[in-house]
C-alpha cells in the first residue's frame, strides 16, 4: 500500500519520518525519496537481518538521508535521541510479517515449509514458540489460542497439543500443524487448521498487541503539531487497537482521524502481492493547538 501510505502521510521534502517496522524497506525507499537531502529517515526493526536488507536496498537506491537502528518501536525515543530529533513529521507503522521472514523456514513463522518453532522478530533472545507450546499448561495455551488467535476449537487444540507433548516434545511447526489438523478432523474449513494458532503464538512470542498499546500511548508525545501517523495492521485484533485508540484521542482533541474508514489495498496490489490482502490502513493528524 505505498501509494496510499504516501498520500495519507502527505510525505513532502525536509521533513523528518520514522518508518518504525522498516522491514525491507518496501516504504522507506518511496519516502527516503520524497524527503530530499533537508529531510530524515529514521528506521527502526526487531530482526536484525531484515534491517541489513533495508539499508542495502536504501543504499544501492543512492540515499543518505536515513539512519537504521536495531530494536522494538516501544524503544524509539532511544533512536530519536541518538538521532537528535525531539519530535517527527510523521510515523509509520507496518505491523505485518515480511515476505523474507515467512519463507525463511529457519525462522518458524510458517507452517508451508518445516522448520524449527521459533517465530521471535528477534532471533537473538526470548522465549519461542516451542519454549510456549511445551511448558504452558492446557488452560493458558487455549487462552493464547482464544485471545490472540481467534480460534473456535481453542481448548481442544490445547488439549491435543498437552497431551502430544507428554510422548516426545514439539519442536518443529509441521508437527504443530498435524496436531492441528487432527483436532479439526473432518470438520469443514476455510483456512488451514493451524493458521490461527500460529498468529496466536506468534502474537505472544513477540508480545505484539502490548507493544501497539504501549507505542500508541507514547505516539501524540512523538509528532509534532499537524504530523501525521499511520498503522497497517493485517488482522482485526490490531486494527480493533488501532482504531480504538484514533478514536479516543480524536474525542480528547489530539487527533484529527484522516481515515473514517481503513484503507484497503486494491485488486491489483492483491493480484501482486496476495499476502497484502488482510491489510487495513487507518492514519490520523495530530490536532494543532
Amino acid at each position: 500500500m505505498v501509494d496510499e501510505v504516501l498520500e495519507v502521510l502527505a510525505v513532502g521534502e525536509g521533513a523528518i519520518f520514522l518508518d518504525l517496522t522498516i522491514g525491507a524497506a518496501g516504504h522507506a525507499v518511496e519516502i527516503a525519496g520524497r524527503l530530499g537531502t533537508g529531510g530524515l529517515l529514521i528506521g527502526m526493526d526487531l530482526d536484525p537481518e531484515i534491517l541489513r536488507v533495508a539499508r542495502a536496498r536504501l543504499e544501492d537506491a543512492g540515499f543518505e538521508n536515513f539512519r537504521l537502528y536495531h530494536g522494538n518501536f516501544i524503544h524509539c525515543r532511544d533512536a530519536l535521541e541518538d538521532a537528535g530529533v525531539e519530535a517527527v513529521d510523521g510515523i509509520l507503522l507496518d505491523l505485518g510479517v515480511s515476505s523474507l521472514q515467512l519463507g525463511e523456514p529457519g525462522r518458524g513463522f510458517s507452517f508451508s515449509r518445516d522448520g524449527p518453532l521459533d517465530m521471535r522478530m528477534d532471533p537473538g533472545g526470548g522465549l519461542t514458540a516451542a519454549d510456549i507450546v511445551n511448558r504452558a499448561g492446557e488452560r493458558e495455551l487455549a487462552r493464547i489460542f482464544r485471545e490472540y488467535g481467534e480460534e473456535r476449537l481453542a481448548r481442544r487444540i490445547a488439549r491435543m497439543i498437552v497431551r502430544e507433548r507428554g510422548k516426545e516434545r514439539i519442536e518443529t511447526t509441521a508437527r504443530l500443524a498435524r496436531i492441528a489438523e487432527r483436532a479439526y478432523g473432518r470438520t469443514r474449513r476455510r483456512i488451514h487448521p493451524a493458521t490461527r494458532i500460529f498468529q496466536a503464538l506468534r502474537i505472544a512470542v513477540n508480545r505484539e498487541l502490548d507493544n501497539l498499546r504501549e507505542f500508541l500511548n507514547m505516539a501524540p508525545e512523538l509528532l509534532e503539531q499537524g504530523a501525521r501517523i499511520a498503522v497497517i495492521s493485517f488482522h482485526s485484533l490490531e486494527d480493533r487497537i488501532v482504531k480504538e485508540d484514533f478514536r479516543s484521542r480524536a474525542r480528547e482533541g489530539v487527533y484529527n482521524i484522516l481515515t473514517k474508514k481503513p484503507l484497503r489495498p486494491s485488486p491489483q496490489e492483491v493480484e501482486d502481492n496476495p499476502g497484502a490482502r488482510s491489510a487495513k490502513l487507518r492514519a490520523a493528524q495530530r490536532s494543532v493547538r
